[in-house]
């Protein structure tokens, strides 16, 4: 219960999970730990890994993980916690990015112990009149409650019907594969007590609900997004993964250590201990997370690397070893925003332009500030554009 219990908001009930822990021990008979795991984006960051983390320690427990690829749920879209409604998918769309979802979180989970499903596998069997049954065990003021919902009511913005339904096909998982744990965010705990309460209706001993609090991203405000940016991604590259991490703020540095590694508790309990000694720089105690990150999804040797050329570029001043090449054949000058669109450091002009004019562009080491600056391309030249993009122009000479 100490390892279960670590970094975990809620058990529903706790006592529950104590009893079907004690029934294993004894039948030795593992139990079945369930994670749904959301199509929608194919790219894991630390965010996916919490819940992730939490499955792998079940695992090692000796219980059975198993992870439901929503690949007909992703057909239906489920705002989640967001106040519009998110697109479904395509059926081939939703089965394509469920096998990229597992094949990154291999990284956390033991492959070969894990067991995948898609819940097309059952709800795309289900009839209509096999849909009216299931709605009528559950009541239009009870899904009411959900959060996202009240608030959308109250602020006049319409819900679908098949965004009702999403929590009850959510539930139908949980009855098919007859789950005795759930696990999931704080944001998915409305739809996981659903799913408790139709394995009821079913006839089937109630899961026991497990949420994990939602990573705060590294700008230190909202949770870990792609859509805000402020993500650190399972398969980014190590350098990625070692500067994003030492710009998370340091209030976040124990929560990092806690949630998205796998320290022992008395590595974690001496880490608070440094956070609260006026003597230690926690910047010691951050290039310690972002080398662990970096050696638990690549290698020792990569953090190591990662750290030495980050200190190379930020600590030293100096540039990475080794730097892309970019030529323009038959052009003698460009202009910079131009530039910095075609090596594909900016989407657009417009973000070429807010990047130059909040100073993170230069070239050969000289901040560049005129938006309007033509660059000559007669010699080599290195461009650098935020804090870790790079590139080397080669001039035609």
């Amino acid at each position: 219960m100490d390892l279960i219990k670590r970094g975990t908001v809620e058990i529903i009930p706790e006592e529950e999970l104590v009893q079907k822990l004690e029934k294993s021990l004894k039948e030795n008979k593992p139990l079945k730990i369930k994670l749904g795991c959301d199509p929608t984006r194919p790219d894991l960051h630390l965010g996916h890994s919490v819940v992730l983390r939490k499955l792998a320690q079940f695992q090692s427990l000796g219980h059975q993980a198993i992870l439901i690829i929503g690949d007909f749920t992703g057909m239906i879209g489920d705002p989640s916690g967001r106040n519009s409604s998110r697109p479904p998918l395509s059926f081939e769309e939703a089965r394509a990015n469920g096998q990229s979802y597992f094949e990154q979180a291999s990284k956390i989970l033991d492959r070969e112990k894990t067991k995948i499903v898609h819940n097309s596998e059952w709800l795309g069997k289900m009839t209509f009149e096999d849909v009216i049954k299931l709605s009528s065990k559950y009541t239009v003021a009870r899904m009411l409650e959900r959060d996202d919902f009240t608030k959308r009511l109250k602020n006049g913005i319409p819900i679908s019907m098949h965004e009702i339904l999403y929590p009850l096909a959510q539930a139908m998982d949980s009855v098919a594969i007859e789950s005795d744990v759930e696990l999931g965010g704080t944001d998915q705990k409305f739809n996981l007590l659903v799913g408790r309460d139709i394995q009821r209706e079913f006839g089937i001993s109630p899961q026991v609900i497990l949420t994990m609090p939602l990573l705060v991203g590294t700008d230190g405000v909202e949770k870990m997004s792609k859509s805000y940016d402020n993500y650190i991604g399972i398969n980014d590259s190590p350098k990625d993964i070692y500067g994003r991490t030492l710009s998370i703020p340091d209030n976040l540095i124990y929560t990092y250590f806690e949630l998205a590694t796998d320290i022992s508790n008395s590595e974690l309990n001496k880490i608070k201990n440094d956070l609260e000694n006026p003597n230690v720089n926690p910047r010691d105690i951050k290039r310690a997370l972002a080398r662990k990150l970096v050696e638990m999804y690549h290698s020792k040797q990569d953090a190591i690397d990662a750290e030495n050329e980050f200190d190379n570029i930020f600590v030293k001043k100096g540039l990475p070893d080794e730097i892309p090449e970019i030529s323009f054949e038959n052009q003698n000058e460009i202009e910079i925003l131009d530039l910095i669109v075609k090596v594909g450091f900016a989407p657009s002009k417009g973000e070429a332009r807010r990047l130059l004019v909040q100073g993170g562009v230069s070239i050969d080491g000289e901040k560049i500030s005129d938006i309007k600056a033509t660059i000559k391309l007669n010699k080599d030249l290195i461009l650098k554009v935020g804090k870790r993009n790079f590139i080397k122009v080669i001039g035609n000479k």
